[in-house]
Parts: structure tokens; C-alpha cells; sequence
């Protein structure tokens, strides 16, 4: 087999290099609807958003519980052996939050489908290309299905799918015998 080498006329040439000049130059991007830029992730399914105006919008995740984070110095360098496990999968998943965050360019677009009793929008997180923040979450064993919550939630047939995969392959959590589901921890 012989390659068959194209030649392209100059002509041709310059004119692709003129059509991807004006494509790669900075020409607006549109965004989508209800892209709010993240002032900082408080855990793994909570965050703070920032709205077009500079208003602080707090965001709870639908459809999951993360596990906790330490939140005081007592906390942080508890002996407690099921604090240690809780907050080691918490600062995890707050980790991977953040490095989906910094994916997303630090953008991310929400869906509210309620307002909880601190005044957080519970949404479904999604990255600006549509990476769905909660699937990644589940998938690779970082958070647990809000059962209670379920209801409220569109996306529940995904949620549930990708929590059920974790689960056979004993992936994050749910490879730890000693993992306790976050609402168990903090009702102790």
C-alpha cells in the first residue's frame, strides 16, 4: 500500500488558517443558562456560587450526601476512630469537588429544584460541559443517594445508576467495612 500524499493549494492553506484565527479569537462564548461562577467548595456536596451581580448563593447538592468534613480543631485531631474514617472520605470528596470545579474553568451551571431549611438552593451540579458534578460523585464511591430526598431530584434513574456501580465495584466507601452513611454519623 502506497500513502496517498494531498497537496494543498496555498490559496486553501491560508484560507484555513484565516477561518481558525477567527475561531480561536476571542470572539464571546456564549454561557449557559444559570452558569454562576464558585467562590469556594465548602464540602463535598456543598459550595458557594456567585451570581452575575456578585450575590453569594450557598448550594446544597440534590440527590446525595457526601460525608462529612471536620469543621473545628477538635474535630481535625479527634482520636475518634469513626471521625477519622468520616472525615478522611469527606476531605476526599471535597477534594475531587474542587478538582471538578477547577475542570469546569471554575464555573459551574445550576438546576434549583428546592430551597432547604438554611436557605441553601438544592441543586443538581453540572459543569459547564454538562459533566454532572453528582454522577462523578457516586460513581467513584464519594458520596451515597439522599434517599429521602429522592422525590426532588430529575436526574434519580442516573443518581441511583451510578451509585449501584460504585457499590458492585467497591469503589470510595463502599470498599470500607468501617464507613458509617453520613445522615448515621451526624445523628450520633
Amino acid at each position: 500500500m502506497n500513502p496517498t500524499k494531498i497537496t494543498l493549494s496555498p490559496k486553501i492553506t491560508s484560507l484555513s488558517a484565516l477561518f481558525l484565527m477567527f475561531l480561536l479569537s476571542g470572539c464571546p462564548q456564549k454561557l449557559p443558562p444559570n452558569n454562576y461562577a464558585v467562590k469556594r467548595v465548602s464540602d463535598g456536596d456543598t459550595l458557594v456560587a456567585t451570581d452575575a451581580a456578585g450575590k453569594d448563593i450557598k448550594v446544597r447538592f440534590a440527590c446525595i450526601d457526601a460525608p462529612e468534613i471536620p469543621h473545628k480543631p477538635a474535630e481535625k485531631n479527634s482520636p475518634n476512630s469513626a471521625q477519622k474514617n468520616q472525615f478522611k472520605w469527606g476531605n476526599l470528596a471535597e477534594q475531587r469537588m474542587q478538582q471538578l470545579v477547577k475542570e469546569g474553568g471554575g464555573r459551574v451551571v445550576l438546576t434549583v429544584t428546592d430551597t432547604d431549611r438554611y436557605g441553601r438552593q438544592v441543586s443538581e451540579v453540572r459543569l459547564p460541559n454538562g459533566t454532572f458534578t453528582q454522577e462523578v460523585l457516586l460513581r467513584e464511591g464519594l458520596a451515597m443517594v439522599y434517599r429521602p430526598y429522592l422525590k426532588n431530584c430529575p436526574s434519580a434513574s442516573l443518581v441511583q445508576q451510578a451509585e449501584a456501580e460504585a457499590k458492585k465495584n467497591r469503589r470510595g466507601i463502599w470498599g470500607d467495612s468501617k464507613f458509617v452513611p453520613a445522615w448515621d454519623f451526624r445523628h450520633k
